[in-house]
């Protein structure tokens, strides 16, 4: 049935079931105060899944124990805890494959645990969303907040997006699952957002009522068929007639390979009308632009602010999506920029390689300042940057 015969029918907890634009942009809004872990509770509340399934591990374990208490509570379908990060994502494969909706979330470490199944989603098309609380993957132990997984999970084909704020992080979560399930993407959504910074700071968040809910998941609008393992990609094992063709194997795994990161691509459409752009700008037309994505975004502004003080001019450039990455609108976005900062919490630096990577001249971009392993990074060190690499070329830093 298409889901959209749906709206204005109610589910079984009696919400009502609307279109995404409705719920997203003109459902009226009420205020509250609330961890990023509620963020989660409240949008999965809303957004009819069909099963989730979890396995503890900071700093995501909270949210995975509120989508638990839905499932108490009839919000949703399906729910257990897998034996481990990897065990969860392959359970969320077989959901999946089932023509169920299906929402996990994890970590760090799990991330990496859970890797092998996520060019396995994507390569198989199945529209899970997850959330991804990043933390620090590396030795020593840390649990405190890293992008470094982020940069891990680039090319695995699922769609990425970055959240700054709480705010943020619900709407991206709503919207995610509509993008992810629209035929012609039909790929696996990774939301992220900074440990701690977010999951479990307060924050004000205009939330849409609880008495309505996205339109459900159908299945046959897939662009394969779910659990037909006849049908290439969703064949699990080749049969003899691939086997004994080494061409045939490579061309089928090469082509569909290149079908995966089409569609990532395709999403763009309807990411940019669901979440308001791949980019925001904030005084782009000056000469000195900090350009990153999540909670490095926010330090970024109050370094303006700073800068601003003692007379120097700095814009903003706030990355929303990393897959599909918006090459187009970071060119237009800093055409002007005579420098560009770029700060990360992590030690690798991925953002100013994908900026580096996609922009002319691309000797403008200064990749940092870096905080890592949980490291906060004040403002003055944002700024202290800018002014060391325009002393260092004999420009003026006060207006």
């Amino acid at each position: 049935m298409d889901p959209k015969s749906l709206v204005g029918t109610f589910n079984k907890k009696g919400q009502k079931i609307v279109e995404p634009e409705y719920l997203l942009f003109e459902a009226p809004r009420t205020q509250h105060f609330m961890t990023g872990s509620e963020v989660v509770k409240e949008a999965i509340r809303r957004a009819s899944i069909d099963v989730s399934i979890a396995y503890p591990i900071t700093p995501q374990s909270e949210a995975a124990a509120l989508v638990g208490e839905l499932y108490v509570e009839g919000y949703v379908g399906e729910y257990f805890r897998g034996e481990n990060e990897f065990a969860v994502m392959s359970e969320c494969a077989g959901a999946s494959f089932g023509g169920a909706r299906v929402f996990t979330t994890t970590s760090g470490p799990g991330t990496l645990r859970a890797y092998e199944n996520f060019p396995m989603w994507a390569g198989s098309r199945l529209p899970i969303v997850i959330n991804v609380m990043v933390r620090g993957v590396n030795s020593p132990l840390s649990i405190q907040p890293d992008t470094l997984e982020i940069g891990m999970i680039l090319e695995t084909g699922m769609l990425i997006w970055h959240a700054e704020t709480a705010q943020e992080f619900l709407d991206f979560l709503l919207a995610s699952f509509i993008v992810a399930e629209e035929p012609d993407v039909h790929l696996p959504v990774a939301v992220c957002i900074d440990g701690f910074f977010v999951s479990h700071t307060k924050d004000m968040v205009m939330m849409p009522p609880a008495d309505i809910a996205l339109t459900p998941y159908d299945p046959y609008r897939s662009p394969v068929p779910c659990m037909d393992m006849e049908v290439p990609p969703i064949r699990m094992m080749r049969d003899p007639f691939v086997m004994k063709s080494n061409y045939i194997s490579y061309a089928t795994h090469a082509s569909w390979q290149q079908e995966v990161r089409a569609a990532c691509e395709r999403s763009r459409k309807h990411t940019i009308r669901l979440i308001g752009g791949l980019i925001e700008e904030e005084n782009a037309d000056a000469e000195i632009l900090i350009v990153s994505s999540g909670t490095a975004v926010a330090q970024g502004r109050e370094a303006v602010r700073l800068l601003a003080e003692e007379g120097v001019d700095v814009g903003i450039v706030k990355i929303k999506t990393i897959r599909p990455f918006p090459h187009q609108e970071v060119r237009q976005a800093l055409r002007n920029a005579k420098h560009i900062f770029v700060p990360e919490f992590n030690v690798a630096g991925w953002m100013a390689r994908e900026i580096k990577a996609c922009i002319p001249d691309n000797d403008r971009v200064y990749a940092g300042p870096h905080v890592a392993g949980g490291m906060t990074m004040p403002p003055e060190v944002i700024v202290e940057e800018i002014k060391k690499v325009l002393s260092g070329r004999k420009e003026a830093v006060h207006g």
